[in-house]
């Protein structure tokens, strides 16, 4: 662990720490400022403060920077749902609550350490962080997910996913009545420019194109039962895209979710409690199969987490709030 330290001048004051930080460090981003700043290794004057503390004349400021984790991955003997496997091929239906790869929240318990145990030759596919890892789902978010088990396998699929040709189906559970039976929300997205964890549909001009298809399946009350398909793949898209329209999900704080549920029964905010994420399941993946060329259909039925909120909206106990 490396550690600097410095002293604010009169006409630093009034800057923002991670501003000031980042003209002092410019080897680390502002971005990287930021997380350490939020994990306790920035003291000024030995207090933890917060990225907007505005420094002020004199004040004695220290920064911890941590050694980078190894760019090797350990793997873990976590047991996986296989829905499909082959030489060349693996998909697993994965649990909510579990992070597809490492990252700055979470370094352990990952899919791609219990995937590298599964399938210990996946090591070095695609990289050594992600290996074999085709596209990912968010850790709220259950469902079909592919990795290539060889390098061959992983450069087929990822051009599949990058000509369109991967068919992903999900289905969600939304706030609010959604008035068309289908549509098509064509908007790019970036990062939200006012947190570090949000997405956002980015202004014109801006963000990546991202495009997401969805057909009402059910109203139930003031909540609506959606399949969706994506023709890209951005992070957060699905929750992005419908929380822009005022659609967010069931169980999703992130974008706006939770807001809608504080007014709700008892039992029916339990239920949500008891998603261990939001109410998104990729139910659904398509894709030709690299070696073979045929046509791999893969399905998981809805999982009980969402399924008893179903049952609950259909009981007739509509949700108010």
């Amino acid at each position: 662990m490396a550690t600097w330290s410095g002293n604010a001048r009169a006409e630093d004051a009034g800057a923002r720490l991670d501003r000031w930080l980042s003209e002092r460090l410019p080897a680390l981003s502002r971005m990287r400022i930021k997380a350490l700043v939020e994990e306790g290794h920035v003291r000024v004057g030995g207090r933890r403060p917060k990225s907007a503390y505005r420094v002020r004349a004199g004040d004695q400021v220290s920064v911890d920077v941590p050694a980078p984790a190894p760019d090797g991955l350990e793997p873990e003997a976590i047991p996986l749902r296989v829905a499909f496997e082959d030489d060349h091929v693996l998909v697993v239906d994965k649990p909510p609550g579990m992070v597809t790869h490492p990252g700055a929240g979470q370094r352990t318990g990952t899919l791609a350490a219990a995937a590298l145990a599964h399938a210990p030759g996946i090591a070095g596919v695609g990289g050594p962080r992600r290996p074999g890892i085709v596209h990912r789902l968010d850790k709220g978010t259950s469902g079909l997910i592919a990795l290539a088990k060889t390098q061959a396998a992983y450069d087929a699929l990822t051009a599949q996913l990058a000509a369109r040709t991967v068919s992903r189906r999900y289905l969600a559970l939304v706030h609010g009545r959604v008035k068309r039976d289908a549509g098509v929300i064509d908007a790019a997205i970036g990062r939200d420019p006012r947190s570090r964890v949000r997405m956002a549909v980015a202004r014109e001009g801006r963000g990546k194109r991202a495009v997401t298809r969805f057909q009402v399946l059910e109203r139930l009350g003031d909540c609506t039962y959606l399949e969706c398909r994506l023709d890209t793949g951005r992070t957060h898209q699905i929750r992005v895209h419908l929380a822009s329209l005022g659609f967010p999900l069931v169980g999703d704080a992130t974008y706006g979710g939770r807001a809608h549920e504080a007014g709700w029964p008892r039992e029916l905010r339990e239920l949500v409690a008891g998603l261990g994420g939001v109410a998104l399941h990729a139910a659904g993946l398509e894709f030709t199969h690299p070696e073979t060329g045929s046509r791999v259909q893969l399905v998981s039925p809805l999982p009980h987490r969402i399924g008893n909120l179903l049952s609950f909206l259909r009981g007739g106990a509509a949700p108010s709030g």
